[in-house]
């Protein structure tokens, strides 16, 4: 999963970014210091594996992971290449989901380019260069498409289709806040457009307002609503804080920082949680004397491909799934005492995955 960092210069985006890949991207007080993409891999904090690793006492955790990308500051004029806006515009069509920073605190030793803090000004700021760069797409891929319609009348409820998406972002609205059928949405994806991917809003706040999670804080409630009417999810953060965190080296003295400040988890955690529920994602897990590790699929998704995650092979000549769920697993205390139970599975090709499924795969090839 391939999530990019996006937002105004000065937003946050860099301190965010490092805190969260401990990376150590270029921070400065000014516009553009990041002019290619950072790329970090965070793994994916899940406490189920530690708990296999005890009990089938092996040496080898891996979780999954999520690809964060620091984006460089857009400004007004980005979809015309101002800014080296272009590049960026570039950038951000190849992830899943955005994470859009947005400030919402005042500091006045932090310059704002557009000289004071408005969320909602600096949301629309962004979303306009999307929208128009979706505009110029859709325009070229219209005029294609008419010109084939004329030889293939089939084509013609595609160019209608394509009109009506024109038309949604003519009105400065995002293609996310379209209710669309499944196979609008499937046709939507092959376009690529920007407004049509997931975003989360991150709201980076003072640290004083992480403990009510900004409900006090007049910026944040304005994103709130904002994102409601757009399909989109918030998270509170604070980008100062969570540079704090990153600093520290084990487990327990994050949990105490974490605590001290009034808070069960930290902003990372928050944003990988809100990336799996707006992506619907979840995880199942394998666990062996080797290794245990855990496999991102998404929800839905049948055996066999799940076990294609692993090799293709395994898709190819699949047989069946030993599966048991997690919780099971570990009231029986035992892969043997779950099958005494009866709380082992063999699954076959319909069976749909659940979140937290510990599977052994049987295949042939």
């Amino acid at each position: 999963m391939k999530l990019g960092i996006v937002g105004l210069p000065n937003v946050g985006k860099s301190t965010l970014f490092n805190a969260i890949t401990q990376a150590g991207a270029e921070s400065a007080n000014y516009p553009f210091c990041t002019i290619e993409p950072n790329v970090g891999v965070v793994s994916v904090p899940d406490e189920r594996l530690e708990v296999l690793r005890e009990m089938y006492d092996c040496k080898k955790v891996v979780p999954t992971a999520i690809e964060f990308c620091d984006i460089a500051g857009l400004v007004r004029g980005a979809s015309k290449g101002e800014g080296l806006g272009n590049k960026f515009l570039s950038h951000i069509r190849e992830v899943d989901a955005i994470v859009h920073v947005v400030r919402c605190f005042d500091d006045p030793n932090v310059v704002h380019v557009d000289g004071s803090v408005d969320p909602l000004r600096d949301i629309e700021t962004i979303n306009l260069e999307l929208i128009f760069s979706d505009i110029e797409i859709l325009e070229r891929r219209i005029l294609k498409s008419s010109k084939a319609a004329k030889a293939d009348k089939s084509i013609a409820a595609e160019v209608e289709f394509l009109k009506e998406i024109l038309s949604v972002l003519e009105e400065n609205k995002s293609v996310r806040t379209m209710d669309l059928t499944d196979d609008q949405r499937e046709f939507v994806e092959t376009l690529n457009l920007l407004t049509s991917k997931p975003v989360i809003y991150a709201t980076n706040v003072c640290e004083d307002d992480l403990a009510d999670e900004g409900e006090n804080n007049e910026y944040v409630n304005k994103v709130r609503e904002f994102a409601a009417e757009e399909n989109a999810e918030v998270v509170v953060v604070c980008a100062q804080i969570e540079s704090e965190i990153a600093e520290l080296e084990s487990e327990e003295e994050k949990k105490e920082f974490l605590e001290s400040l009034g808070l069960e988890q930290s902003g990372l955690d928050k944003l990988i949680k809100s990336s799996y529920s707006l992506l619907g994602l979840m995880s199942y897990l394998t666990a062996g004397v080797q290794e245990v590790r855990a496999w991102t699929i998404t929800i839905g998704t049948k055996a066999p491909q799940a076990a294609g995650k692993i090799h293709s092979d395994m898709e190819k000549g699949f047989i069946r799934g030993e599966i048991v769920n997690y919780k099971d697993l570990v009231e029986c205390g035992s892969i043997a005492n779950a099958r005494e139970k009866g709380k082992v599975r063999l699954e076959g090709k319909e069976y749909v995955m659940q979140d937290g499924d510990v599977v052994n795969w049987r295949f042939n090839v």
